[in-house]
C-alpha cells in the first residue's frame, strides 16, 4: 500500500513540475491546461448501490500537445439507515454511514484537432487513477456484523469521456461522463 500511495505521489509531483507552452498560433479558447475545474454531480460506484451526490476538483496541466494530466479530489457521502432485531426483542434502528475522498491523477486526451472543432469547444477521453481513502461508521451500540456493506478497493479508476464549452477566454462548462462519477462543472483558465 505505502508503494502505491509513494507513486502516485511521485507522479502527481512530476506532473506539477512538466509543463510545455501553448502553441502561439491556437486560438486563445485552446488552452487545455493552468485550467482549474470544479464539478459537481452523480457518482454511481459498483458497491455504492445507489447514486450519490459527489464534488470533484482538479488542475490540469499541459504535458504534451493536446495532453494534460490533472491532479484530482474527490468526495462523497452515503448512509444506510434500517432496523435490526427481531418481533420477541423488538427491533431497534441503526445507521451506517460511510464517506469516501478519491484522491489520484486523471490523464487527459484533446481531440479537437481531429474533430475540427472550433475554438470554443473542447472534447476529449480520459482516465484516472489513485486511491480511495474511507471512512465508515456504525451507531456505538449496534451488535451485529459491522462487515455487511462491502470495503470498496483503495485503488480508484475511472474512465471519462467529455466536453467543453468556453464561454468566455478564462470561463468554461464541462460535461464529464465517466465509469464511477459524471459531473457537470465549470472550468476556470
Amino acid at each position: 500500500m505505502k508503494t502505491k500511495i509513494t507513486t502516485l505521489i511521485l507522479l502527481m509531483a512530476l506532473s506539477f513540475g512538466v509543463t510545455y507552452a501553448q502553441d502561439q498560433t491556437a486560438a486563445p479558447y485552446e488552452k487545455y491546461g493552468n485550467t482549474f475545474n470544479i464539478g459537481a454531480g452523480i457518482g454511481y460506484y459498483g458497491y455504492i448501490g445507489h447514486p450519490v451526490p459527489v464534488l470533484n476538483l482538479s488542475y490540469e496541466f499541459d504535458v504534451a500537445r493536446s495532453f494534460t494530466l490533472a491532479p484530482f479530489v474527490g468526495i462523497y457521502t452515503t448512509g444506510y439507515d434500517y432496523y435490526y432485531g427481531n418481533p420477541q426483542d423488538g427491533y431497534r434502528y441503526y445507521n451506517y454511514r460511510e464517506t469516501v475522498v478519491p484522491v489520484g491523477l486523471k490523464g487527459t486526451y484533446y481531440f479537437d484537432r481531429l474533430l475540427n472543432a472550433g475554438p470554443r469547444w473542447d472534447f476529449y477521453a480520459a482516465a484516472s487513477i489513485g486511491f480511495a481513502i474511507v471512512s465508515s461508521s456504525w451507531d456505538a451500540d449496534y451488535p451485529g456484523d459491522r462487515n455487511v456493506y462491502a470495503k470498496p478497493s483503495p485503488l480508484f479508476l475511472d474512465a471519462h469521456i467529455g466536453a467543453r464549452f468556453h464561454m468566455t477566454g478564462h470561463v468554461g462548462a464541462f460535461l464529464d461522463l465517466s465509469t464511477g462519477v459524471s459531473t457537470i462543472g465549470l472550468s476556470f483558465h
